[in-house]
């Protein structure tokens, strides 16, 4: 006589032979860093390049053809250099936008990412920039002090000759070259990290057994950037295609962040602006 075995049993071995498929990964969410210059010339930099009306209807087809290019990354989401005060992000900046708004506000933001955003039929655009009055993101009075005091001068000025160089050149560029050619430049990331390395990395000798303010500078600015992508992950759900345009001198981290963070991929703006 055949004997039975337990049910018990019979249930485990079931299970123990089931084909065990592996959980399906989520979407990642993808992020397009869009580095830009200041078009309306606030004057907040360290250096600031003297930038030429945007709001001319040469400048506005060459912006309408960035903001085209844009499109075709076809972003569900799109955050600016901006500090919000809302809960979910959003920028009150964006608010009350029309396309007349272009005629009359030269900010990148507007003319970039606030007009890419319209087209696309989106109601907000995120503000994930991070500002503090009890916390200094760019400590370069110290490093300039302690230069000074320690006969280290001529690094920072020659530092700051290098960054003059680059801005006279850009200046220079725009009269021949287009808005959307001007930022396909800035967005290489050759000159990206070169931009990175020969300021912010350069500052890194000054300081002693006492005082490193090269350092501090360095993890003021790292720190105010982790904490602008760490927005940009509370605004993000898998699936999502961002696009985040900001100053420049902070695409190098931000790329970092986007590159080692899981279900996250960097897509280069290279790509789009071609």
């Amino acid at each position: 006589m055949r004997r039975r075995l337990p049910f018990i049993f019979l249930i485990s071995l079931s299970l123990f032979t089931a084909t065990v498929w592996p959980a399906e990964k989520p979407e990642p969410v993808r992020v397009l860093i869009l580095g830009t210059y200041h078009f309306d010339n606030p004057g907040h930099d360290l250096h600031n390049m003297k930038v030429d009306d945007v709001r001319t209807p040469e400048k506005q087809a060459e912006l309408a053809d960035v903001a085209a290019r844009l499109a075709r990354f076809e972003p569900n989401k799109i955050a600016v250099e901006a500090v919000s005060e809302r809960d979910d992000l959003t920028t009150k900046k964006f608010d009350g936008f029309t396309p007349e708004t272009l005629s009359k506000n030269a900010d990148e933001r507007v003319q970039i990412a606030f007009r890419l955003a319209h087209n696309l039929g989106q109601k907000s655009v995120y503000g994930i920039d991070e500002q503090s009055d009890k916390i200094d993101y760019f400590p370069y009075d110290k490093a300039q002090a302690y230069a000074k005091a320690h006969g280290k001068s001529a690094i920072l000025d020659d530092l700051n000759a290098q960054v003059g160089a680059t801005i006279s050149k850009m200046e220079a560029d725009q009269k021949t070259k287009s808005v959307r050619e001007m930022l396909l430049e800035q967005n290489q990331p050759a000159r990206i990290d070169a931009d990175h390395y020969n300021f912010y990395y350069a500052l890194l000798p000054l300081g002693n057994n006492q005082t490193q303010p090269g350092a501090d500078l360095n993890g003021s600015w790292y720190l105010r950037n982790a904490k602008i992508f760490a927005k940009l992950t509370q605004i993000a759900k898998p699936g999502d295609r961002i696009v985040v345009t900001f100053g420049a001198g902070h695409c190098y981290w931000l790329r970092h962040f986007v590159r080692n963070t899981p279900g996250f991929v960097l897509v280069e703006a290279d790509d789009y602006l071609r």
